[in-house]
């Protein structure tokens, strides 16, 4: 679970956060960091059984209950109808935060164009066409902030997931576009990139003794990292206290790279 001894950010209460892939891992670690910033926050996610544990989750803690809204984000129209129900009941999303993705591994020599496609549906594509349906909103509402999770896995030039690599290279760009597109609107646009974050799926699918000793003797910390170790800067780009901070990209990794 989140630092309860992190920052508080005022400017948070009551601004309608969405954040995608919130149902586990680094996507679950924020919707609790935010809830305790008295934020009204919705998370779009596939898997129910996570999502609701997650909302029951932070419920029991006795903060705000997050909404849950199922939605495949690589259904474009579906994703873009869901934002636009939200934003009906909830009201304008001041913060958007692009997280889902999908690192599975893959041989290069075996994707195919349908392969390529999908992956590039999960880890690229929904962060275009979620902002494009939220930015009016937001910009109606005085501005806002959108963060979009990227990773170092492009600037570690790892193998193994070229589609994933290739993704998650190219949000630093839409990054960059989307923040001087936005500017004169008052929207801030940032990309974090996470390090290797213990998250439940790195630790059951790809986590080895081998793995972390590599890892700990490339980290200048000595220390895994863990999903709560995004959210303070995650949550200090989506407060006012960021308010000059867009079109960068902020490393959280403990001194890989």
């Amino acid at each position: 679970m989140p630092n309860h001894d992190a920052a508080s950010y005022p400017s948070l209460a009551a601004r309608h956060v969405l954040v995608t892939g919130g149902a586990d891992g680094i996507g679950a670690a924020l919707v609790e960091s935010f809830c305790r910033q008295h934020a009204v926050v919705t998370f779009f996610d596939i898997d129910d059984d996570l999502a609701n544990d997650t909302v029951e989750r932070i419920s029991a803690l006795g903060l705000s209950r997050p909404q849950y809204r199922r939605c495949d984000v690589t259904d474009t129209s579906a994703l873009q109808a869901e934002i636009a129900l939200v934003v009906a009941e909830c009201g304008p999303i001041h913060v958007l935060i692009n997280n889902a993705a999908n690192d599975e591994r893959h041989n290069w020599a075996c994707v195919t164009s349908t392969e390529w496609d999908r992956l590039m549906d999960v880890n690229l594509k929904h962060h275009f066409f979620a902002i494009q349906a939220v930015a009016p909103g937001m910009a109606s509402s005085g501005g806002g902030s959108i963060i979009n999770m990227s990773s170092i896995s492009w600037q570690l030039g790892m193998g193994g997931m070229p589609c994933y690599v290739a993704a998650k290279s190219a949000i630093i760009g839409l990054t960059r576009s989307f923040a001087r597109d936005l500017g004169g609107l008052n929207i801030r646009v940032n990309t974090v990139l996470p390090g290797w974050i213990m998250t439940r799926r790195q630790i059951d699918l790809h986590k080895t003794p081998e793995g972390v000793t590599k890892l700990l003797a490339s980290q200048c910390l000595k220390r895994e990292l863990t999903p709560e170790d995004l959210a303070p800067m995650v949550l200090f780009l989506a407060s006012d206290d960021s308010r000059a901070c867009t079109n960068q990209s902020f490393v959280v990794d403990g001194g890989w790279i």
